[in-house]
């Protein structure tokens, strides 16, 4: 075969359940992340929407840990699943967009290091890229077959997602401008098939939006805060960051070949071209104007990979027949190493360049140092090791959050109140700016010799209640 698929769909799905069991396998066997176990604590509480994100993350926990357990399985079971499910409606897209280009789709999208790393990791951005990729195999369906009914399997995706991430929004967005754009678009505008769609997701999206304004809007202020800054003269440096991060992140092999598909869709003017290059313009214009402010976390890009790897799968034949191959040996290549690094620290990395250790290691032994003089509580000014002192520290001392200036996301929870005002516990920070005068000693989160990070034990004064941390 020219373009070197898999001999048979059979033996694509065959591969495609191999890499789920391999990345449940690893989701099993990995520490857990802060943020996972920040998640972990919204699931012991659900409710509509949290301070950071809306709550499909806390559901797709929740599901998981009555399946699994309270385990780093069960927090992250959804993950490889829907990554396998995902994959599946990427290559129905690919068939309906391009035929024949289902699999090199698929296996573009899966040699990434985001979507390998991401389908490990429970985070907003799992659900996310599941139920865009959902509204993109929808819209192609769409396309081709007519049915104006799949205006409604559109409407539940962008629904899912906008319960996913606040940036499912730049879903809607791009649609929208893909319909505006064209005489024939601006006729199924005057439908109600489209607005039947925004409505539906809307519908499922409300209680966020109750939730929101019955907590002062905190969660839309909070993402919306992003955007307050300006700093022009820091943009070409985060630019720099931003490209550097996906060329890792995408691998360099398949960054080539998506940005090269992308560009060759604007020869293109049929309806499917033109929806991949909305759903990938429309997200990357945002982000490059946010680097006027800040610099783009690197996952948040990952919305912009289904559509641009199923452009890199419609690339001439005669050039993904030379250049597919290595692009992908590099790409699944790099993502195994990353894999084996993450389990067995197979290289001696030193601590900043370590990136799976930096996220996964040393947060248990941590937790049992700081927790070692068993303390009336501790608390501590950052809410992922806070979480991580509840999920993996002792269970016979308190964890506690404080809604002081440093972080007001703890308010936001049913939590029973931790401690009286004025009780006397420890705080963990490695926040030079945090005021600690009674310094109890030093700690460091390290694997091996290599130390990611030392923190201060100060003794701490509960300036109010808080919450009680759950403890698993």
């Amino acid at each position: 075969m020219s373009l070197a698929q898999p001999r048979s769909a059979k033996g694509a799905v065959v591969a495609l359940l191999t890499l789920m069991l391999v990345r449940l396998w690893l989701a099993s066997s990995l520490p857990l992340a802060p943020d996972e176990s920040y998640y972990y604590l919204w699931a012991q509480h659900l409710q509509a929407g949290y301070f950071d994100h809306p709550p499909m993350v806390a559901l797709w926990i929740k599901a998981g840990t009555m399946l699994c357990g309270n385990t780093p399985l069960g927090i992250r079971l959804l993950g490889p699943v829907f990554a396998a499910a995902g994959s599946v409606l990427l290559w129905d897209a690919a068939e309906q967009l391009a035929p024949g280009r289902g699999i090199i789709a698929v296996l573009v999208l899966n040699a990434t290091l985001m979507v390998g790393a991401g389908a490990l990791i429970m985070t907003p951005d799992t659900p996310l890229l599941f139920f865009w990729t959902a509204g993109l195999a929808a819209l192609a369906r769409l396309i081709t077959s007519g049915n104006p009914r799949w205006w409604l399997a559109v409407g539940l995706a962008a629904g899912g997602m906008l319960l996913s991430k606040y940036t499912a929004g730049l879903f809607v967005i791009a649609v929208f401008l893909w319909l505006l754009c064209t005489v024939s678009g601006r006729r199924v505008l005057c439908t109600p098939w489209p607005w039947l769609a925004m409505a539906l997701a809307f519908a499922i999206f409300a209680p966020n939006i109750a939730w929101n304004a019955a907590h002062g809007w905190a969660s839309y202020m909070k993402q919306g805060g992003r955007e307050a800054a300006f700093a022009p003269a820091r943009a070409a440096a985060f630019f720099a960051e931003l490209v550097a991060g996906q060329l890792a992140l995408a691998t360099p092999g398949i960054a080539a070949l998506a940005v090269f598909g992308v560009w060759q869709l604007r020869l293109q003017a049929s309806p499917g071209t033109r929806l991949l290059l909305w759903l990938t313009l429309v997200p990357g214009v945002v982000m490059l104007e946010h680097i006027l402010s800040d610099r783009v976390q690197e996952n948040w890009v990952a919305i912009i990979y289904p559509s641009a790897c199923l452009a890199a799968a419609m690339l001439p034949a005669a050039l993904l027949a030379r250049w597919l191959k290595p692009a992908l040996a590099l790409g699944f290549g790099i993502t195994a190493l990353a894999y084996v690094q993450a389990a067995d620290a197979l290289l001696p990395l030193p601590a900043n360049l370590d990136t799976a250790g930096e996220q996964l290691s040393g947060w248990q032994n941590l937790a049992q140092d700081a927790m070692a003089s068993h303390p009336a509580f501790i608390t501590t000014d950052d809410y992922a090791t806070m979480a991580t002192l509840a999920v993996q520290g002792p269970k016979d001392v308190k964890v506690a959050g404080f809604t002081a200036d440093w972080d007001r996301r703890w308010r936001y929870f049913g939590y029973p109140p931790a401690v009286a005002p004025g009780s006397v516990g420890v705080m963990l920070t490695k926040r030079r700016d945090t005021p600690c005068k009674d310094v109890l000693g030093t700690l460091t989160r390290h694997r091996g010799t290599e130390v990611f990070a030392t923190y201060k034990l100060c003794r701490f004064v509960a300036p109010n209640a808080g919450v009680l941390l759950p403890r698993p």
